[in-house]
């Protein structure tokens, strides 16, 4: 099960965590949420009220992640400016920042897979666990359980 979950979090941190997009092409969060339950109903044979259900629990994540995306990037944006100008102790603060940020990100996003494995049935998670595995050699386990290889 923790395999499961750090497989979720790593693949869901991926597809969030993808670098920013001029307006006209960035995909909404909602588009990515829809893009990865779309692949865990094929893959797990999702019922509807577990649609509905990981929609809500991945929507929220994601909502709850914005802030701290924005704040992520102001870090990354402060600590650039402090690598130009040979600032040691800002660079120094600013990973500090920037760890907290991410370990922040990292609970949010650990907390939504547990919701989510929590409504899948025994047998989805035995699924679940198949599809990682299979996934592992494609890619390295950022990619694991969220698309399938080639994509």
């Amino acid at each position: 099960m923790k395999n499961t979950l750090i497989g979720l979090f790593l693949a869901f941190t991926l597809v969030m965590a993808l670098p920013a997009q001029t307006a006209a092409t960035a995909p909404s969060t909602g588009n990515h949420v829809q893009q990865h339950l779309k692949f865990l109903t094929s893959q797990l044979s999702l019922t509807a009220e577990q649609q509905s259900q990981a929609t809500t629990i991945f929507t929220n994540a994601a909502s709850a992640e914005e802030n701290v995306r924005a704040s992520m990037k102001t870090a990354h944006q402060s600590l650039n400016d402090a690598v130009k100008s040979n600032n040691t102790t800002n660079m120094e603060q600013i990973s500090n920042t920037i760890g907290t940020l991410t370990g922040q990100l990292t609970l949010a996003q650990a907390k939504a897979h547990a919701s989510f494995y929590q409504i899948l049935t025994p047998e989805q998670q035995a699924k679940l666990q198949q599809v990682e595995s299979e996934h592992r050699g494609f890619g390295g386990p950022h990619r694991q359980g969220m698309r399938p290889s080639g994509n």
